[in-house]
């Protein structure tokens, strides 16, 4: 029978797969950006404090609505802006366009410039990437998700057969095993961990 720490266990392995596959940060390595969208140029399509997650594609053409670094020497420039590709090319640079806006932008990105086009969005989740944002707020994320490991651990209570030598049959020798905590160990080790 499956015990529910193992379940939940097994749960949370199966979903950090499903993130580091597909929702994986670039900064990690990853193939998505997340882009918290301020302002209304884009509505009604995404408003003010929707998360957009973008990825990279091979190619890009008008219709796609796509987050941009603003090019270097232009105003703004390394700012990420999300808005609708409207003409252009990716060679000579695109024409962008908010869906809320009544002339194309100023800037013209080329491929090299775009971040990724939108994947999905998800509406006022940005406000949960600007909170996580604060070192503080994110080293307790990451530490009650540890806590999380430890607790959602595996405990067995073994005894001994009857009759084994030099050990009492009431004795209980308890082993306890936490995958989660395992894989965190064993990626920490791999990072340049310290051992005691």
């Amino acid at each position: 029978m499956v015990k529910p720490g193992s379940l939940l266990a097994l749960l949370a392995v199966g979903l950090f797969v499903a993130w580091f596959l597909f929702l994986r940060p670039a900064f990690l390595g990853g193939p998505t950006c997340y882009v918290r969208v301020s302002g209304v140029s884009m509505e009604p399509s995404l408003r003010q404090g929707d998360l957009a997650v973008v990825r990279k594609q091979g190619s890009y053409s008008p219709g796609d609505v796509v987050a941009f670094r603003v090019p270097r020497g232009e105003a703004g420039d390394g700012a990420i802006v999300i808005h609708r590709i409207v003409g252009g090319t990716a060679e000579d640079g695109f024409i962008m366009q908010g869906d809320n806006k009544e002339n194309p932008d100023l800037w013209r990105p080329t491929q090299d410039d775009i971040v990724g086009g939108m994947w999905f969005s998800v509406p006022r989740a940005g406000g949960v990437l600007a909170f996580l944002q604060g070192p503080l707020r994110l080293a307790g994320l990451a530490s009650g998700f540890a806590v999380f490991l430890v607790l959602s651990g595996d405990t067995d209570k073994k005894r001994p057969r009857k009759g084994s030598p030099g050990k009492r049959p009431d004795a209980a020798r308890r082993r306890w095993r936490s995958p989660g905590l395992i894989l965190w160990a064993h990626w920490f080790d791999d990072r340049g961990g310290r051992h005691s």
